[in-house]
């Protein structure tokens, strides 16, 4: 059936709304990882004037998460329920824009204060991001109710990673490569942050489009919004999280996320130093070989949307992806040593699974919890993912920095363990969707 939303006569809404979204997402995918192919730029603090070493990086890159671990994303998530997607999503969008803006006054002031102003600003753009992606993902779920749910989420993660693409390929562009010695100058290290300024203020100026939209379409009658956004019975009540925490099917969909998302994100990290012992390659090719990963989600997570929008069996889609991961890992395990065909080839079937892992997990969750907690579930279930991420990227580093000869299998056979983990996890959980039909976990969305 589809939504009461899509069937009025302005059924261009929600896909204006999607447009609107999706631009704020790409930014904060884009400032996030603007560093990530030029990080040897800090290998030595003498190549910049902004003077940061590999710890340095090491610890700004970090801050990301700290404010979201530390409680920021449950009360975060509780906010969006409580005060509405409109109030609580722009307080956030906020929060993303002004961290970001102090990382690039720091990087454009530089001086001993420069890393300490950093850090700031990213722990109040990693809060921010992470709160303005739950109110995006929230939207999402209640202007497509009963719609093409799936696509549009799978369209609004593909246009995000494309941020991320964008700044992988874009950063070393704008940061020159130059002779040896050459001293990058503040302004020429700032360029990535400069750039991704201009993509928040154009994320800024269509976040507030979208809140126009979403307004106007409260004052008609919509029985799918509830709270400060709409004009639901039911409102949210702080004791409702306490019933979200007691939801079997809310576990067993945050495992699932932080062991499959931690199996391909916290290996992104440290890519380079796997790809590149074990299949005898140089760095750039190793990076054009994980660069496979965003760029396949850019095509497959809107098809896979609109697969499991048409056929359903949301559950078994989650199974085949934690398949092909598991698969993945164990060829970059246990593959013959220096042969790049094999490095490829792990790429492809851990891009497919992280194409269809999340086309049919994200849809699942406004199934099995009420409208009115929903932002405090997505929240919840991304604060359990951070605290993962945190965990098993530490865990990584550890393991390559003790074990130089043996490291890049050795932190396989962790992601190994991670992904037949999350296997047993989707398994258990499409056990509970033929037992429970009446959930509809598997049953199409349009």
């Amino acid at each position: 059936m589809v939504s009461d939303i899509v069937k009025k006569k302005h059924a261009w809404l929600p896909w204006a709304a999607l447009a609107c979204l999706v631009v704020p997402m790409f930014a904060s995918y884009y400032f996030d990882d603007m560093f990530s192919s030029i990080s040897s730029l800090f290998e030595n603090p003498s190549l910049t004037a902004l003077g940061w070493d590999s710890a340095g990086y090491g610890l700004y890159a970090s801050g990301y998460s700290v404010l979201c671990v530390f409680g920021g994303l449950v009360i975060g998530g509780i906010l969006l329920d409580k005060w509405g997607v409109r109030v609580s999503g722009s307080l956030f969008v906020g929060m993303m824009v002004l961290g970001a803006g102090l990382v690039t006054v720091a990087l454009l002031r530089g001086g001993s204060g420069a890393l300490t102003l950093a850090y700031v600003g990213v722990m109040l753009f990693g809060l921010g991001s992470e709160i303005a992606g739950t109110a995006v993902t929230r939207s999402i779920a209640k202007w497509f109710r009963g719609g093409p749910m799936a696509l549009a989420m799978g369209l609004q993660l593909a246009i995000a990673r494309l941020g991320t693409a964008f700044a992988l390929v874009l950063s070393p562009k704008l940061v020159m490569a130059a002779d040896p010695g050459y001293v990058y100058s503040l302004a020429e290290t700032a360029r990535p942050a400069l750039v991704g300024m201009a993509l928040m203020a154009l994320g800024l100026i269509l976040w507030a489009l979208f809140v126009a939209i979403d307004a106007r379409d409260s004052r008609m009658e919509m029985p799918d919004q509830v709270g400060h956004d709409g004009g639901g019975e039911e409102t949210f009540r702080f004791k409702d999280v306490l019933g979200v925490l007691g939801n079997r099917n809310f576990w067993l969909l945050g495992l699932l996320c932080v062991l499959f998302y931690s199996s391909i994100i916290a290996f992104k990290k440290f890519a380079g130093a796997i790809l590149v012992p074990r299949f005898d390659i140089p760095a750039q090719a190793a990076g054009w070989m994980v660069s496979m990963l965003p760029f396949s989600t850019v095509i497959f997570a809107p098809l896979f949307g609109m697969l499991v929008d048409k056929a359903g069996r949301g559950t078994r889609w989650m199974v085949l992806g934690a398949v092909l991961a598991l698969i993945a890992h164990l060829l970059l395990a246990f593959a013959p040593q220096g042969v790049p065909f094999w490095g490829y080839l792990s790429m492809v079937f851990l891009g497919f699974g992280y194409s269809l892992v999340p086309a049919a997990l994200w849809p699942s969750v406004p199934k099995i919890v009420p409208d009115k907690v929903l932002g405090t579930t997505f929240a919840l279930i991304y604060w359990v993912q951070n605290l993962g991420l945190m965990s098993f990227k530490w865990i990584a580093g550890v393991i390559l920095g003790k074990s130089e000869a043996n490291g890049p299998v050795s932190v396989e056979l962790m992601f190994v363990v991670l992904c037949v983990t999350a296997l047993a996890t989707a398994i258990i959980f499409a056990g509970i969707s033929r037992r429970h039909p009446q959930l509809k976990l598997d049953a199409p969305n349009s």
